[in-house]
């Protein structure tokens, strides 16, 4: 009888990986979509590889094409509005005179066409016709940048809906009803260098802002996070590059370098080799923390000497605490430049959002992009602006099975809800899902699947899902020219 039991053990060790019989169940909330940046859910695969996707990029959406604009930037994403049925988007905006630089407006109701109303509060020029925002019009450039603003729907008092962080060296909490009128809260300023950024995290009710600070190897992010935008505390640790970014750069640089089709940098000395991350985007997506580091590859000094030309790559990364982070995709750029015959304005500099916009069954990605660091003697007079960029909804990473079959079996979770759902791109292929007992036995099993389905509902040859609720279950996922992006319960 014990050498059955050991080897029924055994068998489960091999069906599930790491979910032995001992291991407590991982938590899958119902409606949160379990996807693959990091292997949380997952047991064991087998035959399947794992890549990263980048988003499909449709060029820039909001440009330079007012007299006090010569380049556009934004550290924010888009708010929705749902009183007013528009998009909401705050702009870092700098003039041909950049002593009048601040932050301006714009609205748009599909986020593709926006327009810019005249709203009065700063006068630029002997004229007040612009879509400037500012809590003083007195304040200069610095103190005056509302740089990143989010929408706060469960705030009671509707004039502070609307939350931003002010100022370019340190950050002062400001609050608007409209996103367009802006106060300042007494509330103590938040240290940070002239990069930050700042998302509100809905499933914990956080505020969470990644402020600029200097490390080893130069530039990194810290965190703070507050649940009443008053007081803030900064989290322990720091995002930083490490000495494998440093290796990493050398090639990065020596691969641009050589890459005709690419904006090269005015500045070259291999001395001054460097990676740091220049800014940090950051979000809740379903069940953690997806982490878009612009990583600055420095070239060399610039003409003053005081700073350097480089250029930045957005990479991609995810926590589950805001302190330990994985990086993904081998570092490799998850939004990179465009080519210079392209036309576009993302070639060199480019700087993440702070959120992806959830459109339906697409993300969205509103980032800046700029087309110089140093600007060369043949430098375009408008160059930067605010770019798109779209993905497949939960389209990060992807776990794939070519011709022969793969498999991915879950870690253990209590089922729930009335339905299984599933996305995957299966229109090479097909997959099916078995349910499984802590002993391996099939509870139920599914139909085959085919198709690009981005909400597949899970139909059943054998057994019923909505009839295990409850029950503590493994899935196994066999699939065959499959792509498959997550999976969630449903009522």
């Amino acid at each position: 009888m014990k050498n059955t039991r050991t080897l029924i053990q055994a068998i489960v060790l091999a069906i599930a990986g790491t979910a032995g019989l001992g291991e407590e169940p991982i938590q899958v909330p119902l409606g949160q979509r379990q996807l693959f940046l990091d292997d949380y859910c997952v047991a064991k695969t087998d035959a399947l590889q794992k890549t990263m996707h980048s988003p499909e990029k449709k060029g820039a959406v909001v440009c330079p094409d007012q007299p006090w604009e010569v380049w556009l930037q934004t550290r924010c994403a888009p708010a929705w509005d749902e009183e007013q049925q528009i998009f909401k988007l705050w702009l870092l905006t700098c003039p041909p005179d950049p002593q009048f630089a601040g932050t301006t407006y714009a609205e748009s109701k599909d986020g593709i066409h926006w327009s810019k109303p005249s709203l009065g509060q700063k006068d630029y020029h002997g004229s007040t016709a612009n879509n400037f925002v500012t809590t003083d019009p007195r304040l200069p450039w610095g103190p005056n940048c509302i740089e990143s603003v989010v929408y706060d729907a469960k705030d009671s008092d509707p004039t502070r809906r609307y939350k931003g962080l002010m100022g370019a060296e340190y950050r002062v909490p400001v609050v608007s009803p409209d996103g367009i009128h802006w106060k300042q809260l007494d509330a103590a300023k938040l240290t940070s260098s002239d990069e930050g950024n700042l998302c509100y995290d809905p499933i914990t009710s956080t505020f969470i802002a990644t402020l600029k600070t200097f490390v080893k190897h130069g530039r990194a992010h810290a965190f703070w996070t507050s649940k009443d935008f008053v007081n803030w505390t900064r989290l322990p640790g720091v995002f930083q590059t490490d000495d494998g970014d440093q290796r990493l750069a050398k090639e990065t640089i020596k691969a641009r370098l050589a890459d005709a089709t690419l904006q090269q940098p005015v500045c070259n000395n291999p001395a001054d080799y460097n990676a740091d991350v220049y800014n940090l985007g950051l979000f809740r997506y379903e069940g953690l923390y997806v982490g878009l580091p612009a990583v600055y590859y420095a070239t060399g000094k610039d003409a003053a000497g005081t700073n350097t030309d480089g250029f930045h790559l957005i990479q991609l990364a995810c926590s589950r605490d805001l302190r330990t982070w994985q990086r993904l995709g081998d570092r490799r750029p998850f939004i990179g430049p465009s080519p210079v015959a392209s036309g576009a304005y993302d070639l060199t500099q480019l700087l993440p959002p702070s959120a992806a916009v959830v459109h339906g069954d697409e993300l969205w990605f509103y980032y800046t992009g700029l087309k110089y660091r140093e600007p060369p003697k043949n430098a375009d007079a408008k160059s930067g602006a605010v770019c798109l960029a779209t993905l497949r909804r939960d389209g990060f990473i992807s776990l794939d099975a070519g011709e022969n079959a793969g498999t991915l079996v879950t870690r253990r979770f209590a089922a729930g809800g009335a339905k299984l759902c599933v996305n995957a791109d299966a229109a090479g292929g097909n997959w099916n899902v078995e349910v499984l007992d802590d002993e391996g036995n099939a509870m139920a099993t599914s139909e085959t699947i085919a198709g690009d389905q981005r909400h597949a509902i899970v139909s059943w040859k054998s057994g019923d899902w909505a009839k295990l609720h409850g029950q503590t279950v493994h899935l196994r996922f066999t699939l065959r020219g499959t792509r498959f992006y997550s999976f969630w319960l449903e009522d």
